[in-house]
């Protein structure tokens, strides 16, 4: 089976023969992937309301798991954004209802984050669509190729851990 990227590779290797062109094979691909999972995505979360930095601070309360709530900074930590990129995100969520703040009991200059009922119903529903959007995308692998690309991808991100 050929695609765009065996086309490309053709054209680099007819003008230049001298180079290894294997990162291509993998890289173009995983650059295409990378664009149809972020339609994906974005088409999930539009249809259920929310925007993808949405989905991820929400996301990201609704993993640590019951009450549901985080530190702004592990929330930073957990969604790679600035402080002040957080805080307008958190403000903007707090005004759909999503997420509410109440004073960190451990540190009284602190604030907690936690999602509200509305925010959990928000996330869990985009989180559903977007399974199944990921679901499709894999469609054409076998279970046993599915494990072994999730393995070799894990080994391709190791170093930028």
């Amino acid at each position: 089976m050929r695609d765009e990227v065996d086309e490309l590779i053709e054209a680099w290797e007819r003008e230049r023969s001298d180079l290894d062109l294997a990162p291509v094979a993998v890289f173009s691909r995983i650059s295409r992937l990378a664009r149809h999972l972020d339609l994906a995505r974005r088409d999930a979360f539009t249809r259920h309301g929310i925007e993808s930095w949405e989905f991820d601070v929400l996301a990201a309360l609704r993993r640590a798991g019951s009450p549901y709530e985080l530190s702004p900074g592990r929330l930073l930590r957990e969604t790679l954004v600035t402080s002040g990129t957080m805080t307008n995100r958190i403000d903007r969520l707090a005004a759909r209802g999503y997420v509410e703040r109440s004073p960190d009991p451990a540190d009284r200059r602190g604030v907690i984050v936690r999602l509200t009922w509305e925010g959990r119903a928000a996330v869990d529903s985009a989180f559903e669509a977007l399974l199944k959007a990921e679901t499709a995308l894999l469609a054409d692998l076998s279970d046993r190729d599915r494990t072994r690309l999730a393995a070799l991808l894990r080994t391709l991100l190791a170093p930028f851990r």
